[in-house]
């Protein structure tokens, strides 16, 4: 995934909460509208806005700059009371320097602004999903610069409106029932008309040729009549002739149409104060097409408030778009054209930009998980964000992939494994694996280079932890033997290498090499002050018993595991095992006691509470309570696609099926039930 800092705009998707939606019994979901706001000034296109009418599937193309993304953004926004459901956007970066973006990473930003939470890893299994959750949905997307049919194919929803723009005619989806609208640069006439929707003065009339010549430099551009629009209105007092003199000055008489586009970029840009010149420049090497004012803060080493002014300058010349309150964007064109531009201060700019996003991740991590053990050094004199860290770092998510990924280019490796160290917490909550293995796997190596062995490997068993999530287990076992074979003395790398281990050898059906790492995990934990870690290890070992069918054992270290804990979420996760190991052994009574505490201090923590729901369901005494207990499992799950969900449900079902055939269900196994993690 690829973005800049602070800004969803361009590539990270957000959900504006213009609505909610309620899905069971989970926190509501804010109704995804994300389109960027409509044009301000916006001139004929009347055949075209006609030709987008009463077609699901629309492809809107032509050259750079004519205007595609207004249109669209235009007609979308004059009928958003026909998308009840959300309007979704996304630029898929056709022309972005980072490269075109990877239809699975657009749909796990999709299925998360639908409330999806766990997302499923292959492109397939994406779009299966996607295509469920948005069945009869009356909602719209706009998928903005695109550089393939093969890029778009795979977002096409199972119903609403698609929106898509590109520079070419994407003419294979015309199989998928496309429409094409072809949009040209605009006429002299109405070249003319949106130069004075944005001057908003009498001046274009009163020099109507000169109108005309400035109108035909601009090459019918929208994107450079607005510049030159903003040129104009900022400068009240100046005649449009005198404006086509500045353009023509120094220039050969005669320009063809790109190089008449960048000679009125020249005649902005060097007409900038120093300090919006040197924005211009300086943002334009984002990596990424979004950003805030604090990044290019950073990236200029000036002051936010004073950057802001100039940002909003910017904008106000049309040189940078703004599409939210402190979120601006280049258009590719402007972007390249500034790009053009040297600065010899932009090396130390982007090392002082990822310097800053080390900074501020480092501080959003401190409040999002305190106490945890950190090795960067950044976390040294670091205090905890004040508010929304949590909320910072999902929005900035793609941001901080794509400086990890700018660090790693320009062989900063220091830079690197801190900030990758800095976003475990997305990690671990928000289980984005592409961009969990991604960024791990050049921030072990960039450890190693630094001098950090034990930073490497630390951010070595959370790689191999995504790899056991992935169900890629010979991978992670190749991970967790080099930091077992690193020798470390860390007294987290290693036990945490040998806790994941064993969690490999029990999903491989070994519990009882599993039990041996638990053991070995315990050993390594014990001592004062490593209460937490000592229970964890004994509800593992409590686990690999009850596998190996040794229950009172189980029982035994289970509640050891839990007399040890004090925060009540992890005490009743123990006790959903203890309650399996009690079924085991027999004391169903003493199981559903425990399983309906559990299930009680699990409400903030719905998978977990499906679990103790379901064992509750196997241990009920009668049809209908069994069914109550698994149709209030099967409620926990906001995606019914989810794997665990589609073993509840085919419990429940099997459970119909064996009631209408009025037999009693026999009581499944320890292994039938999905491990609580």
């Amino acid at each position: 995934m690829r973005n800049v800092m602070s800004g969803s705009a361009g590539r990270v998707v957000q959900a504006s909460s213009i609505g909610t939606v309620h899905l069971h019994n989970q926190e509501p979901i804010p109704v995804p509208f994300q389109l960027p706001p409509a044009p301000r000034c916006f001139v004929s296109r009347q055949d075209e806005l006609a030709a987008l009418e009463g077609w699901p599937l629309l492809v809107i193309s032509g050259p750079g700059g004519v205007g595609k993304t207004s249109l669209a953004l235009r007609w979308l926004h004059d009928r958003h009371e026909e998308f009840p459901d959300g309007q979704l956007y996304v630029d898929l970066g056709a022309h972005s320097p980072d490269g075109p973006i990877a239809p699975e990473d657009v749909l796990e930003w999709f299925l998360h602004a639908f409330g999806m939470r766990d997302v499923p890893v292959s492109l397939a299994a994406r779009q299966a999903l996607f295509r469920s959750v948005t069945a009869g949905l009356a909602f719209s997307v706009l998928l903005d610069n695109a550089v393939s049919s093969a890029q778009v194919r795979p977002l096409l929803p199972a119903s609403g409106t698609v929106v898509v723009t590109s520079r070419w005619r994407l003419s294979p989806l015309g199989t998928d029932g496309a429409r094409f609208v072809e949009v040209e640069p605009l006429g002299q006439r109405d070249s003319v008309r949106l130069l004075e929707q944005l001057v908003q003065d009498h001046r274009l009339a009163a020099e109507p040729d000169a109108a005309g010549e400035l109108a035909r430099l601009c090459g019918g551009l929208p994107v450079a009549l607005s510049v030159v629009g903003a040129r104009l209105s900022a400068r009240p007092r100046r005649s449009v002739g005198r404006e086509l003199t500045e353009l023509r000055d120094d220039r050969l008489p005669e320009l063809d149409e790109d190089a008449s586009v960048a000679a009125v970029l020249d005649l902005s840009y060097v007409d900038l104060p120093v300090r919006q010149a040197r924005l211009y420049r300086l943002c334009a090497w984002l990596p990424g097409t979004g950003f805030g004012a604090e990044p290019a803060a950073a990236m200029a080493g000036e002051q936010v408030d004073d950057v802001a002014e100039a940002l909003e300058e910017l904008v106000e010349k049309n040189l940078l778009t703004e599409t939210a309150d402190n979120r601006f964007r280049f258009h590719d064109m402007l972007r390249t054209h500034a790009r053009t531009k040297a600065d010899p201060a932009i090396e130390e700019g982007l090392r002082r930009l990822i310097e800053w996003c080390v900074a501020t991740a480092v501080s959003a991590d401190l409040a999002v998980m305190p106490g945890r053990q950190r090795i960067g050094p950044a976390y040294r004199e670091a205090v905890p964000m004040a508010a929304g860290a949590a909320e910072w770092l999902e929005l900035e998510r793609a941001n901080l992939v794509a400086a990890i990924r700018c660090a790693y280019d320009h062989d900063w490796p220091d830079l690197v494994w801190q900030l990758c160290e800095a976003m475990w917490h997305l990690f671990l909550k928000g289980h984005h694996y592409a961009d969990w293995v991604e960024t791990h796997r050049l921030a072990i190596p960039a450890a190693r280079e630094s001098g950090n062995p034990v930073a490497a490997a630390r951010l070595g068993t959370r790689l191999a932890m995504a790899y056991l999530n992935l169900g890629r287990h010979d991978e992670a076992v190749t991970e967790l033997d080099a930091v077992l074979a690193a020798g470390l003395t860390d007294p987290v790398s290693g036990p945490s290498a040998l806790s994941l281990l064993g969690r490999v050898h029990l999903e491989r059906g070994d519990p009882a090499a599993a039990l041996d790492c638990y053991r070995r995990v315990l050993e390594a934990r014990s001592g004062p002050g490593r209460e937490r870690g000592v229970a964890m290890a004994r509800r593992r070992i409590g686990q690999a018993l009850i596998e190996l069918g040794r229950a009172d054992e189980a029982v035994v270290e289970l509640e050891l595991a839990e007399s040890l804990l004090t925060d009540p979420v992890e005490r009743a996760r123990v006790r959903t095992f203890l309650a399996r190991a009690c079924a085991d052994a027999g004391l169903h009574d003493r199981a559903r006691s425990l399983l309906d505490s559990a299930s009680n201090d699990l409400r903030t923590s719905p998978f977990d509470r499906a679990d103790a729901l379901v064992l509750l369901g196997t241990l009920a005494d009668d049809h209908d309570q069994a069914r109550e207990h698994y149709l209030a499992a099967l409620a926990c799950f906001h995606d019914r696609a989810d794997p665990a969900a589609v073993r509840v449900r085919d419990l429940l079902e099997r459970h119909e099926h064996r009631l209408a055939a009025d037999v009693i269900p026999e009581q499944p196994t320890g292994e039938q039930q999905r491990d609580p993690r």
